[in-house]
């Protein structure tokens, strides 16, 4: 698959991984911001790979990580309400709350349902219109647009029935704490950041910490 492929290549990596280690002249500690990029790092044995002194630090992780316990219990109270159908992303079924999870509601009754898309938690309004539908809208700043979309579909269907429970985050001002520090304690020397908070509109403000 084009785009794709081209980075499951061993050559290329080889390649980069030895242009990297003739470009090193010092020791670098390198923070990786997305819990996606940890997982193919570590998945793959890239931090491996790299030469020793290049460490690569977890940083602030997915969304699913960084969901305050609080809100997944307001999610499972919302949930085992009667006549509630309570939309979620698959990965959130096992973030635990105070005392509990999603996956527990459900065992115990409640009407808990996996989607794909946020529009997938429309069709369902849609198809289910005596019931109060809710999807679980985590994300960074990626999937803030999907959310709003969804909301603005289920307006423009006339779903009344359609509600989402907002759990959005924003990367940056958690990249912001980190960098506040480099005066005193810091460990983060540079960041490894997704495309999606490179670009995010505002970010030169966080800039002039570092």
């Amino acid at each position: 698959m084009k785009y794709i492929d081209e980075y499951r290549r061993p050559e290329s990596v080889t390649h980069i991984i030895d242009r990297i280690r003739s470009l090193v002249t010092r020791p670098w500690r390198i923070m990786e911001v997305c819990g996606g990029q940890t997982h193919a790092i570590m998945r793959h044995g890239l931090d491996q790979m790299l030469p020793d002194n290049v460490t690569l630090l977890h940083g602030p992780g997915c969304p699913v990580c960084v969901t305050p316990a609080e809100i997944v219990d307001k999610a499972i109270e919302i949930a085992l309400q009667k006549n509630v159908v309570f939309c979620s992303f698959g990965d959130m079924l096992r973030v635990p709350g105070s005392r509990r999870d999603l996956l527990s509601a459900r065992a115990e009754g409640a009407d808990v349902r996996i989607v794909y898309s946020p529009l997938d938690s429309v069709n369902i309004a849609d198809e289910n219109r005596s019931r109060q539908v809710v999807f679980f809208a985590i994300g960074f700043e990626t999937t803030a647009p999907a959310n709003a979309m969804a909301v603005q579909e289920a307006a423009r269907r006339k779903l009344g029935n359609f509600a989402i429970l907002n759990a959005q985050v924003l990367i940056p001002p958690a990249m912001a704490a980190i960098l506040s520090r480099m005066q005193n304690d810091c460990l983060v020397q540079a960041f490894l950041a997704p495309g999606h908070v490179c670009t995010v509109t505002g970010f030169k403000e966080y800039e002039q910490l570092v």
